[in-house]
């Protein structure tokens, strides 16, 4: 059923309720239409919607060695807290596996839900093994030593020119991968909701036999 405070609605019930796609057109509803970058993010270890709030860090290729190795991807794991989103702005560059197990299971350890990787990422089967979701461009055996560094974290990003704060709430699933402006987070999780219960209403009714011209009409819902 429709809930009226959107307050009042849970990143667990998000999880389960939700989904990337019916969440975009409630932002496109609320006249914020660029919020999914169109570059390939697809799930790389669990098929699964991940739900939670940004952790941004901005990377960049290395032209020569680096003098201090991790520093602040290993301060950016450490720091994450519950139901964090691990972003990876780092330009969809495939230097390097930027991230693997050994960040997956201490930022999981710090209460990290998932991952979103504009990049490559290794360790796969490990971490398909650990069930922690990870979304990325694909994938690269090479240690990001002296190829990729964080330089920044706790910053607003970029991914493929859609803004992504510290704290937005992230949606991720086989659709895509959806950022949600914490600006008009109630506006759009109310929306969001009201929108997936109509559309179980529309899809009986469509079952039941009614011509989905009738029941468009009926419900306004696609």
């Amino acid at each position: 059923m429709a809930v009226e405070d959107p307050a009042t609605i849970t990143l667990p019930q998000m999880r389960e309720q939700l989904y990337s796609a019916v969440v975009s057109d409630a932002l496109d509803g609320l006249g914020y239409s660029n919020q999914s970058p169109r570059v390939p993010l697809p799930p790389i270890t669990v098929d699964t919607t991940l739900v939670g709030r940004a952790k941004t860090t901005l990377w960049a290729d290395m032209a020569h060695e680096d003098p201090q190795p991790y520093e602040l991807e290993l301060q950016a794991v450490d720091s994450c807290q519950p139901d964090d989103v691990f972003v990876a702005a780092a330009g969809g560059s495939w230097r390097s596996g930027v991230w693997g197990e050994l960040l997956s299971t201490a930022a999981s350890n710090s209460g990290c839900v998932g991952a979103i990787i504009d990049g490559a990422v290794r360790d796969v089967v490990k971490m398909r093994a650990m069930q922690f979701p990870v979304f990325a461009r694909g994938t690269c055996v090479y240690d990001s030593m002296h190829r990729q560094r964080v330089i920044d974290i706790d910053v607003p990003v970029q991914i493929d020119r859609v803004r992504i704060c510290p704290g937005d709430l992230i949606f991720a699933d086989e659709d895509g991968v959806v950022v949600v402006p914490q600006a008009v987070e109630q506006e759009a999780i109310r929306a969001a909701w009201d929108k997936v219960h109509a559309e179980n209403i529309t899809r009986d009714a469509i079952k039941n036999g009614m011509k989905a011209v009738d029941a468009y009409a009926k419900y306004g819902v696609l």
